[in-house]
């Protein structure tokens, strides 16, 4: 008789947390989408604009994985002030060879906090300077604590700016972090000042126009910038992808389409047929990383398929291991 497992938000909290697994678990993601032929269809999205949200549904099937994974992700950007979270959201993993649902995964966002977190550690890790010691976060809500931690899996960071448009959120955020990591993280009063001297810089934000500009950065530094995953979201200054000596998309098709390439394309800065490599290629060694120790180099992460069947497939193999969830026959 087919059985599904059922994992609530709670029960995925504690299998499957922010580490160096999960860090791998992503890397391997995007390496199976530079070496194997990965089936991953354009990000299916629903828009709601009268309630600031937004739909987005993605599925990547990676060939020598047993399940694939589905993800429905909303996230409603006025929900703070009702006291609701602005993510949540469920993933289903399937059978790769039967179809059955195997496991209904109810984590309410948190495995996609996880895998987006664990991208950025990935990309800071290929593209960043290995001694980057100091970040610069924009932003003061989930991610941007989580891209701090997860730098710090895979890199020596000793000290940290947070900045926000408001002044107040980044003081809790920066309090909270610094009593978490036991490192010294302070709230920024301006961008500019956060940035100066920075190693690695994290955009983390659902801007609709830059927060980072260009004269801002200094030769060494590594940008990511994970907030753009729709057409309409912009954290960059184009101009800084004119700037820098190397950028990398997650996935090129979709960074063309929504994210930061997207908006530098839109201002005439980059042609629409320029060719950048894509993170798993630096991973698996088929496109150059960073090219010398003074470059700019950009990562710009819109989120991919493949991540959320990787996280999904950890998650389950997590729960076998540790007996957790509620099994049905089906």
């Amino acid at each position: 008789m087919p059985r599904m497992t059922i994992l609530t938000e709670a029960e995925l909290r504690r299998i499957v947390p922010l580490d160096r697994d999960a860090v791998a678990c992503v890397e391997d993601a995007f390496l199976a989408l530079a070496t194997r032929p990965v089936a991953m269809p354009p990000i299916l999205r629903l828009d709601i604009p009268e309630y600031r949200g937004e739909v987005d549904v993605k599925t990547a099937y990676v060939p020598g994985l047993d399940g694939f994974a589905i993800k429905i992700s909303p996230g409603f950007f006025g929900n703070p002030a009702l006291g609701l979270p602005s993510v949540n959201g469920l993933m289903v993993l399937l059978s790769s060879r039967t179809g059955l649902v195997e496991a209904l995964l109810l984590d309410n966002g948190y495995l996609t906090d996880v895998r987006t977190a664990a991208a950025g550690a990935v990309a800071a890790k290929h593209l960043s300077r290995p001694d980057s010691a100091v970040a610069a976060i924009f932003g003061a809500g989930v991610q941007a604590a989580l891209q701090l931690e997860a730098l710090t899996l895979v890199r020596p960071i000793r000290e940290a700016r947070i900045w926000a448009r408001q002044p107040e959120r980044a003081a809790a955020t920066a309090a909270r972090l610094s009593e978490r990591l036991g490192i010294p993280v302070h709230a920024a009063e301006e961008g500019r000042a956060a940035v100066a001297g920075a190693d690695i810089v994290v955009t983390t934000t659902p801007a609709d126009r830059p927060i980072l500009t260009a004269d801002w950065l200094q030769p060494g530094q590594h940008v990511t910038a994970m907030g753009s995953d729709a057409e309409h979201k912009n954290e960059l200054d184009p101009a800084i992808l004119s700037r820098a000596d190397l950028y990398v998309a997650d996935s090129l098709k979709q960074t063309r389409r929504l994210g930061e390439l997207h908006h530098a394309i839109a201002a005439g800065i980059v042609a629409t047929d320029r060719d950048f490599p894509e993170l798993g290629a630096v991973i698996a060694g088929q496109a150059a990383g960073r090219p010398s120790t003074d470059a700019i180099t950009v990562c710009d992460l819109t989120g991919t398929g493949v991540q959320d069947t990787a996280i999904a497939t950890l998650a389950r193999s997590r729960a076998l291991a540790a007996g957790a969830g509620t099994v049905f026959e089906t």
